[in-house]
């Protein structure tokens, strides 16, 4: 419904009634029953008697019927002792009621018993009577005006003190309702003097303007894009926008307490909850508690529904209808006041529906505004398996059937290629159960699975115990020739233990080590000679791979579909493995999906809610894997292609820096046994993690050396017991001697320890104040978690507002879990002085997912594959972990594409793709900038010149302080182009004065020169050389320019033989030195890296 809170259409409605009606809105300022809205009548506490001489009265004898600009009132009054008379006028408008805005009051001592008559000007503000003008800024809407008087006796007791309560004690009163005219229909006052020109025609103008009120829809489209649900605590966050338009915003304050509203949901469930209850959507009040409504999936399939009432209770009930698996259904929940109507419809048609009805025993409390909105799993819930559809909140509206309109309509058709994937995958899967038939293991494997009853149903439809092996081949020639790489695998598999009764933990493992296989050996053949080229040929195996679950198959095939790899670009396919991938909870897939969302590309719709329900994923994800040792991960390093120098320094466990490392080691260098130990726990550098071997080296720098650092790391490790037995006591002594050389991080680790092991909250924050005196990242969550949890010795109240100053100062120096936090604060906005900021909320979110270390693993098999000159396993790796928005792998894919055009045919798309893609980053290298700079100077393929955007790329570099890119600018200028005065500007370049393009070519090669001397000295100073010879050509004689050029020439290359000696010396010097990698690399560990989840 679409609404339009006009003043004018208010009161022509309340015009429209009888003014009965209206009474009931004055009985609060009206004690005194009425009679109508026209009467003249006086309502007295006396009974009149036919000798009005005596009895007090009092009557208008002019009243008027509408409010007037001069009103001349006119009163008759009787005394029959001496009393007040008073007169007044009220105004009640949609903020307030009983507005007291003219009142006059006079003794009547003198003529008692005697008709006196009174005249009163009344006047009214201008606000209510004329439109707005240029004095007169507002015009009000008016609800009522009442006109009432009053006698009151003076020896009854009226405080002049009270004067409200005047017509309540009167001996006699009487009262008039008044009539006023909407805004839209008042004149525009006179107010008697002349206005300037230009102040006249703006309001000619204003006055033929018809002014309109603000138009807002009642629905909310909370989501239009498929959402991947993975059964965690994990979803999207909405959080609803105060109204617009005041009508509707009035009418939501009046629905408090008798509700009007309608939630429509589309869910695709692809498995039955595993727990008691698994969120599809609920309200967080601004108390950090479930409000209304709720609507869960039960472990049996039912729709759990609850509701808030106004007495504060929680009414639950079930469904008498179960959802059905695999099918896409739609969800409509109505509240009209306490009736309650649930339906579950299937199909885009909606031609299957069940009704669930239900009448609460109270009042619903519902505020619309209130806390936030959560589609799928919290904090307090987690989500089912399956997908979320389009979401339509209807606020203040309770609607049903086919009055809903909420079609199940998705980009490139997605939801429908959802339904036939896993349609297909539900016919596929079968083989494999029967291939295992037909060799007699299904019996065993079956009875060795404890919960199989879903993969039954879905696999092998009605058991049948008596029909345990079938004949060989049952599935039919042409089958096997449509799977032929399948059943190839299956026979290869089938003498390996892999399908052996003793090894086979349930059905899915085996449907997922089937998976994997056909994945593994479809990757060998992708990252063989020309394997991306034949990668059409490879299709078919991945989406097996992805069918029997295993999702990095998955999100493959999103990558190859989405950037057309090998294949021609279907963003349809593209779309709908990532978020199948995505919802079997693949690391790559949900970045994947994450970033398309934070940047709104390739089909995905931008929506920070969104993004962030995927970025939170990984991210707290990322903190829990650091810590486990069993899986493949790397640390997340910035490697780039095009630097040679970082190239050189990534080693193997064989190569000579790390056998120089190994032998400085062994030899008691300190540095370097710290050094190796946190190479082999963190894999750095090229190395493969191991933690075993890390704990030697850490023990050895600790126990014999005495390394502070050491010392208070391997402490650590030892009180956890991560990598090592666990002992407490060493690993105190070792961090209490650490802490007592100054380590920040020691003094930290006893706080934790004094609140982890002894609960000794004093002594832990006093720890955690200390090491915050000396900058310890860890000690600010630390005292941040203390105040949010209420255990901050002497004030055992929670407290957010004192807590979240500590995560920020630890978010911003890169603290993951207070990185974390602190996006899940501005994610909901629901704490007191904590704005709501979704585009802040992802910002951090994605830093900490980013750092994720199946990521870094991913990204260290590609640059180990490019060490190795395997170039499309290179650029394999590098393109999946591209797709998840890291800007590293982005500038690795383009540099890749462009040094190996030979790799496919379409590397020249890859190239500007991922090049531009790129420049959108916030940490983007200005090596990038300048490329597409390049781009748009010369035309790129497809896309044609464009100096201005070329321009824009070098400016944008060159405020990076990049040398190429003043060189380029200057170049542009000496070829006659235009730079504009902006740029100089933005460079702050020293040519405002005298600008002209000499002193602008000048200026950038100075420039050029100055922020990179090293690199940058011999092609700037030429390039100076150069215009310097062109404006004494111009302005000076020819000796003198020969003069010139000869000693400018002898100056650059004295310079140039200088550096050359330099840095032969410096690298003859450092030969006997650490190298330099190994020093820049050593002095801290990254934030997060120390071990640092001290307390949670």
């Amino acid at each position: 419904m679409v609404t339009r809170s006009c003043a004018m259409a208010t009161c022509m409605r309340i015009r429209s009634f009888h003014w009965l009606h209206c009474l009931g809105w004055l009985f609060v300022l009206v004690p005194a029953p009425s009679y109508s809205a026209d009467t003249t009548q006086t309502t007295s506490v006396l009974k009149l008697s036919e000798d009005r001489a005596v009895k007090d009265f009092i009557r208008f004898i002019n009243a008027t019927d509408m409010v007037e600009a001069k009103y001349k009132l006119s009163i008759e009054y009787l005394c029959s002792e001496p009393s007040t008379v008073g007169v007044e006028v009220l105004v009640s408008t949609d903020a307030k009621i009983g507005v007291t805005i003219y009142r006059k009051k006079w003794k009547c001592k003198k003529r008692l018993n005697t008709f006196s008559n009174r005249t009163l000007w009344v006047k009214f503000p201008s606000i209510m009577l004329y439109r707005p003008d240029n004095l007169i800024k507002h015009s009000i809407d008016i609800n009522n005006v009442i006109l009432r008087a009053w006698i009151i006796n003076t020896n009854r007791g009226a405080s002049e003190n009270h004067e409200a309560t005047f017509y309540e004690q009167a001996i006699t009163r009487t009262y008039k309702l008044l009539k006023t005219f909407s805004p839209f229909e008042r004149p525009y006052k006179d107010h008697k003097h002349c206005l300037q020109w230009d102040t006249e025609k703006i309001e000619a103008i204003k006055e033929k303007h018809i002014p309109q009120c603000l138009l807002e829809n009642d629905v909310v489209e909370l989501l239009c894009f498929p959402f991947a649900s993975t059964g965690l605590s994990y979803g999207i966050t909405k959080r609803l926008k105060t109204f617009n338009n005041l009508e509707m915003e009035l009418t939501g304050k009046q629905l408090l307490n008798n509700p009007r509203f309608t939630i429509s949901i589309w869910i695709y469930v692809l498995k039955t909850c595993k727990r008691h209850l698994c969120g599809i959507f609920h309200q967080i009040n601004e108390k950090q508690k479930y409000g209304t409504p709720l609507l869960f999936l039960t472990s049996n399939g039912n729709i759990h529904f609850q509701m808030m009432l106004s007495s504060g209770k929680n009414v639950a009930g079930l469904s008498n209808f179960k959802v059905v698996l695999r099918r896409w259904c739609r969800l409509d929940l109505t509240m009209q006041g306490r009736h309650m109507t649930l339906t579950v419809s299937y199909g885009e048609k909606l031609q299957a529906r069940e009704n669930a009805l239900y009448t609460f025993p109270e009042d619903v409390h519902h505020d619309v505004l209130a806390g936030y909105y959560v589609l799928g799993g919290s904090n307090y819930v987690q989500s089912f398996e399956g997908f979320i559809g389009p979401v339509k909140f209807y606020r203040v509206m309770g609607k049903k059937g086919e009055k809903i309109s909420n079609p199940l309509v998705s980009a490139h058709n997605v939801d429908k290629h959802i339904d036939r994937y896993y349609r297909k995958c539900k016919h596929f899967n079968p083989l494999i159960i029967k291939y295992f038939k037909s060799l007699g293991l299904l019996k065993t494997i079956e009875k060795r699975t404890r919960n199989n009853y879903y993969y039954s149903q879905l696999l092998n439809g009605r058991k049948d115990d008596d029909d345990n092996k079938c004949p060989a081949r049952p599935w039919g020639k042409r089958t096997e020739k449509r799977y032929k790489a399948l059943f190839d695998l299956l026979q290869t598999m089938a003498s390996d233990s892999l399908i052996d009764a003793t090894h086979l933990p349930n059905l899915p493992s085996i449907l997922i080590k089937v998976g994997e296989k056909l994945y593994w050996k479809t990757m060998e053949k992708l990252t063989g000679a020309d394997g991306i080229k034949q990668i059409g040929h490879h299709i078919t195996s991945l989406i097996e791979a992805s069918c029997c679950g295993y999702y990095k198959a998955a999100y493959l095939l999103g990558v190859i579909f989405e950037t057309g790899l090998g294949v021609d670009v279907q963003p349809s396919k593209g779309i709908l493995y990532s978020l199948v991938a995505a919802q079997g909870n693949d690391r790559l897939a949900l970045l994947h999906l994450g970033y398309k969302h934070d940047q709104g590309i390739d089909g995905y719709p931008l929506d920070y809610d969104v993004s962030y329900g995927y970025y939170i994923n990984i991210a707290q994800r990322t903190v829990k894997d650091r810590h486990d040792f069993n899986v493949e991960q790397a640390l997340v390093e910035h490697v780039r292609l095009m630097d040679d120098s970082v190239l050189q320094r990534q080693t193997k466990e064989n190569d000579d820096l790390f056998l120089w490392l190994r032998y400085q080691a062994k030899r008691g260098d300190a540095f370097a046994q710290q050094k190796l130990a946190r190479m082999l726990y963190w894999g750095q550098q090229g190395i493969t993690r191991d933690v075993q071997s890390a704990m030697k080296w850490y023990s050895r720098s600790a126990m014999e050396l005495r390394h502070p650092a050491s010392m208070f790391e391997y402490g650590l490790f030892l009180i956890k017991g991560q990598g090592v037995k666990k002992n407490i006591v060493l690993g105190l002594k070792l961090i209490t001697e650490a802490a007592s050389k100054g380590i920040p991080e020691a003094i930290n680790a006893l706080g934790w320890y004094y609140e982890t092991h002894q609960k000794d909250y004093v002594k832990a924050a006093a720890h955690w104040k200390e090491a915050v005196k000396r900058g310890n990242l860890d000690a600010f969550h630390n005292l941040g978690v203390l105040y949010e949890s209420g255990t901050y010795p002497g004030k055992p109240q929670k407290n957010l507002t004192e807590a979240f100053p500590y995560y920020y100062k630890a978010g911003f120096g890169g603290h993951f879990e207070s990185l974390v936090r602190c996006s899940f604060f501005w994610n909901t906005g629901n704490f007191e002085s904590i704005p709501h900021d979704p585009k802040q909320a992802v910002l951090w979110a994605r830093y900490v997912a980013e750092q994720n270390g199946f990521l870094g693993y991913n990204m260290r098999k590609a640059l180990d594959a490019y060490l190795q000159n395997s170039w499309n396993e290179a650029l394999l790796y590098f393109l999946i972990t591209a797709e998840t928005g890291i800007e590293l792998s982005q500038t690795n894919v383009a540099y890749l594409c462009e040094e190996r055009t030979e790799l496919m045919n379409s590397c020249a798309d890859f190239t500007w793709r991922y090049y531009n893609l790129s420049t959108f980053q916030q940490n983007v290298h200005p090596f990038v900038l300048v490329k597409m700079g390049d781009f748009y100077y010369y035309g790129h393929k497809s896309h044609e010149k464009d100096i201005e955007q070329s321009i824009e790329m070098y400016t944008s570099a060159a405020l990076l302080n990049y040398s190429q890119a003043f060189y380029n600018l200057g170049s542009l200028a000496e070829e006659g182009l235009h730079i504009p005065q902006s740029v100089s500007d933005l460079l702050k370049l020293n040519t405002r004065n005298q600008f002209t393009n000499f002193t602008l070519q000048q200026e950038l090669y100075e420039r050029c020169i100055t922020v990179d001397v090293e690199e940058a000295f011999i092609p700037c100073s030429i390039a100076l050389l150069r215009v310097h010879l062109k404006t004494m050509w111009i302005n000076t004689y020819t000796p003198v320019l020969l003069y010139t050029a000869i000693s400018m020439l002898l100056s650059t290359l004295i310079c140039f033989a200088l550096k050359r000696y330099r840095d032969f010396t410096a690298v003859a010097s450092s030969v006997n030195e650490h190298p330099s990698d190994l020093n820049s690399s050593s002095e801290n560990i990254q934030a997060g890296e120390a071990l640092s989840e001290e307390a949670s």
